[in-house]
């Protein structure tokens, strides 16, 4: 294969092959050396022999983006049953676009997982690469292969879930200090425009209304809340107010992009009774 034409094939994978290294390596230095790796071993390669050159150098990017790796810092790697049933063009800017696309979070918890497992979760789950194709790259079977990307998937989306459930409980804190102090523009921001409150029958017959707006809701609670508790209610984070040690209401917030979209009250005793509440002991 003609030589120019060669390297212009390959920098049509650059951009994918940079993307590639990046969310295996989480650096763009890094991954500008395993992609300039890859061109050397394509340029010492029989190229006319390689029926998909786009497999094959996503294939070397990522054995070179394992070695990589590897050699950071030695892991102790999980023994795997293989019959154990699973569940661009580079710089500052371009980095910077890929950083926003992954997230600094999920850089954070790809790198507590073991090379093997974060090079088959990156492989599969953000690039579609078959287990087939994986298992050979990690020196395992396609079935451990897959069990590798199944539990760096697990990991991920704990992570999240604890990352989510810190930052409801974040707002809802806030919204609850913001409302006993009575600090109206507190509460504004951290209420959606569109904030609804909603009440059910029970607790409307305690003289609970709804309200639909910013506005209405911070009025509602500026001043308020002097006796509700921090709760988890069903793993999410809310508030309850109690007589007596008995849960009377309980607030169940809705959080989207850090404000609060909903909030909804609920006094009805079978509905309390079923939910799993986790009380928490009031900090100010």
């Amino acid at each position: 294969m003609d030589a120019n034409f060669l390297a212009a094939r390959f920098e049509e994978q650059r951009a994918h092959l940079h993307g590639v290294a990046y969310r295996i390596l989480g650096t763009g230095a890094e991954a500008d050396d395993a992609v300039q790796e890859a061109w050397l071993r394509l340029s010492r390669s029989d190229a006319d022999e390689i029926d998909n050159l786009g497999g094959w150098l996503t294939t070397v990017v990522a054995r070179v983006c394992l070695n990589m790796l590897q050699s950071r810092k030695t892991r102790r790697e999980e023994p795997l049953d293989d019959h154990e049933p699973a569940e661009l063009v580079t710089g500052p800017e371009h980095e910077a676009v890929l950083g926003d696309s992954i997230g600094l979070a999920l850089l954070v918890v790809l790198d507590t997982l073991t090379p093997a497992e974060r090079l088959a979760f990156v492989l599969h789950d953000m690039f579609a690469v078959p287990f087939d194709e994986i298992a050979p790259i990690v020196g395992k079977t396609s079935a451990a292969a897959r069990q590798l990307a199944s539990r760096a998937r697990r990991r991920v989306q704990g992570a999240r879930a604890g990352a989510d459930r810190d930052r409801q409980r974040e707002v809802v804190e806030a919204f609850l200090a913001a409302s006993r102090g009575g600090d109206f523009g507190a509460l504004l921001t951290l209420l959606d425009p569109e904030v609804v409150l909603r009440v059910d029958a029970a607790a409307i017959a305690t003289g609970a209304i709804g309200a639909l707006g910013a506005d209405a809701v911070a009025q509602t609670f500026s001043g308020r809340a002097q006796a509700a508790r921090l709760a988890f209610i069903d793993g999410r984070a809310g508030a309850v107010w109690s007589v007596g040690g008995t849960p009377r209401v309980v607030f169940e917030f809705t959080v989207s992009n850090g404000r609060i979209v909903a909030i909804d009250l609920l006094a009805d005793t079978d509905t309390l009774d079923q939910l799993e509440l986790e009380i928490r002991s009031r900090q100010n």
